[in-house]
C-alpha cells in the first residue's frame, strides 16, 4: 500500500480509487463504504442557504465501483428554506457506478426535547476485531481499524463494533465525522453475517442512513443484524453511535445467493 488515502484528487470532480479501496467480494471492485462516504462528501459540500444536517441518504448502487478513474457530481434536486431534497452521481466513465439522494433538513432548536441514548464503550476498552479469513486483510478492511464491543464480525451472527479509518478519503483532506460515518455504514451485512462467504453471497444493493444528529469524532460504532427470508432477499440493520451516543440507524438490502 503506497497511498494514504482511499482516493486520489485527479481535478475537475475526478477521482483515482487507490487499493485501500478493494472490497472482500473480489480485488477487481471497491467496498461500497469509500464510494458511500465520497458520495456523502458531495453531498456535504453543496452550497445551502442556512446550516442543515442530512437528515436521510440513500445510496443506490448500479453496479461494481471498478479501481478505475471516477467522476462525481452533485445538484439541489429541490431546493427550500427548511427541506431541501440533494443528488449525487458517481460514474467510471462508461455508467453510472452509484446514485445518491438525501433530505437536507434546516437546522433549529430542539435542545428541551432532545432525545439521548448512551454512547457504547469507549474504543480504548474494546479489543481489535478480525474478520472471516476467506475477505483477506488488505483493501478496505486493513485500511479501517476495527474494534469488537459484542459478538465478532468473524463469527456467526449480529455484532458491534467501532470502526475508523487509518487513511483519508481524498488524499490531503482531512475526513468530516459524516464521511467517515458512511465509510463505516456500509459494512453492516459485512460485520453481522452468519452465512460462510466462502459459499454466499450477501450482497446489498443500496445502504440508507436516517440522521438524528450530526456525528463527532473518529470513531463511528456499528451494532448490526442480519436476517435473511426465504426466497433470496436479506436485511442488514445497524445502529449507528459516536463516542456520544446513537445518531442514527442505517439499513441494507441484500441480494442473498450461494456462490
Amino acid at each position: 500500500m503506497t497511498e494514504n488515502a482511499f482516493y486520489l484528487p485527479l481535478g475537475g470532480d475526478r477521482y483515482q480509487p487507490t487499493e485501500h479501496t478493494a472490497g472482500p467480494w473480489t480485488p477487481e471492485a471497491q467496498h461500497f463504504g469509500p464510494p458511500s462516504a465520497l458520495l456523502a462528501r458531495a453531498l456535504e459540500n453543496l452550497a445551502a442557504e442556512r446550516p442543515g444536517l442530512l437528515a436521510r441518504v440513500t445510496v443506490e448502487i448500479l453496479g461494481p465501483a471498478p479501481l478505475t478513474e471516477l467522476s462525481l457530481r452533485s445538484w439541489v434536486e429541490r431546493p427550500g428554506r427548511s427541506v431541501e431534497l440533494l443528488g449525487a452521481e458517481l460514474h467510471d466513465g462508461t455508467r453510472a457506478v452509484a446514485r445518491a439522494s438525501a433530505w437536507r433538513i434546516a437546522e433549529a432548536d430542539t435542545t428541551d426535547v432532545a432525545t439521548e441514548e448512551p454512547a457504547p464503550p469507549s474504543p480504548e476498552d474494546c479489543r481489535p476485531a478480525s474478520w472471516p479469513d476467506t475477505w483477506g486483510r488488505g483493501g478496505y478492511l486493513g485500511a479501517m481499524e476495527w474494534r469488537v464491543i459484542a459478538g465478532s464480525p468473524a463469527e456467526p451472527g449480529p455484532a458491534w463494533v467501532w470502526g475508523r479509518q487509518r487513511v483519508e478519503l481524498v488524499a490531503g483532506e482531512k475526513p468530516t465525522p459524516l464521511q467517515r460515518l458512511f465509510a463505516v455504514a456500509d459494512t453492516g451485512n459485512g460485520a453481522s453475517n452468519f452465512l460462510d462467504p466462502a459459499k454466499w453471497w450477501f450482497i446489498n444493493s443500496e445502504l440508507t442512513v436516517h440522521l438524528r444528529r450530526a456525528p463527532v469524532g473518529e470513531w463511528i460504532a456499528l451494532d448490526a443484524r442480519t436476517l435473511v427470508g426465504p426466497s433470496g432477499v436479506g436485511t442488514a440493520t445497524s445502529t449507528l453511535s459516536d463516542v456520544r451516543g446513537q445518531v442514527g440507524h442505517g439499513a441494507q438490502a441484500l441480494m442473498v445467493r450461494t456462490r
